[in-house]
């Protein structure tokens, strides 16, 4: 009986393709991925919005009302609030700096001084550029830059203490009994130009120290000029609309 003859298989010279094309799709997913990084679009600059809307106005509601006695799920809300924190903070750091390089050439001549802390930034402007000795009338030069710094804190929707300050040397004539009457009319013309600026008046009050926080000795004329100034200090929270309670409300 003849033997059969066994032929040898078909060799395959092309599977080194199928290796070959997992690693261009991969290297095609790679680069889709940087590009969508290193792109700046309007998408992304809607979540960054969508993020910072909700810390400032607090996370939305859940879809299922909180029923008594059932424990509150700690372990989840715990990150939410960090993020929330989280996105306060660089709120009120890009705040800081759009205020810094505002008032650089005056910040430049120790005029203004900005500060961020530990849930605000503040805005010291010396009384010197804003209004003449025992006078609440803003300079003609003193509006611009209180509009220019209503340009910036427009965007942002913090609630804004104006304070005003004086040295301890008393009033003696003129339209106010005391510094404190002073350092409130002072603030008050602040926050009229800030109103005119565009700032929402709900975010705005008037804070009147007089002569009693001062930040260097009134012994000196240096002293008592860096005593003289007008504060705003930039709050991490929105202000309150109304009371919970419904005292004061409209009828």
């Amino acid at each position: 009986m003849a033997r059969r003859k066994h032929h040898d298989e078909h060799t395959n010279h092309e599977s080194w393709a199928i290796p070959y094309g997992d690693l261009v799709t991969l290297l095609l997913a790679f680069f889709v991925v940087m590009y969508s990084i290193s792109t700046v679009n309007e998408g992304k600059y809607r979540v960054v919005s969508d993020s910072l809307n909700a810390a400032f106005r607090g996370a939305p509601e859940g879809p299922q009302p909180v029923q008594v006695g059932v424990p509150a799920a700690t372990t989840i809300a715990a990150p939410i609030v960090q993020l929330d924190n989280d996105v306060r903070s660089m709120a009120m750091r890009q705040m800081a700096q759009e205020a810094e390089e505002a008032m650089s050439p005056l910040i430049a001549q120790g005029l203004v001084d900005v500060q961020q802390g530990d849930g605000f930034v503040e805005i010291a402007i010396r009384s010197d550029i804003l209004f003449s000795s025992g006078s609440a009338l803003l300079a003609d030069a003193a509006q611009p830059v209180i509009r220019q710094l209503a340009d910036v804190l427009k965007a942002f929707p913090n609630s804004i203490q104006v304070k005003g300050h004086t040295d301890n040397v008393p009033i003696s004539a003129g339209a106010y009994r005391s510094n404190w009457e002073l350092s409130a009319a002072r603030a008050a013309s602040v926050v009229h130009i800030m109103e005119e600026g565009g700032i929402d008046p709900r975010r705005l009050s008037v804070v009147a120290y007089g002569e009693f926080r001062p930040v260097l000795p009134n012994a000196t004329p240096d002293g008592r000029n860096a005593n003289r100034r007008v504060v705003l200090t930039i709050l991490d929270v929105e202000p309150t609309t109304g009371r919970q309670d419904g005292v004061g409300a409209a009828p």
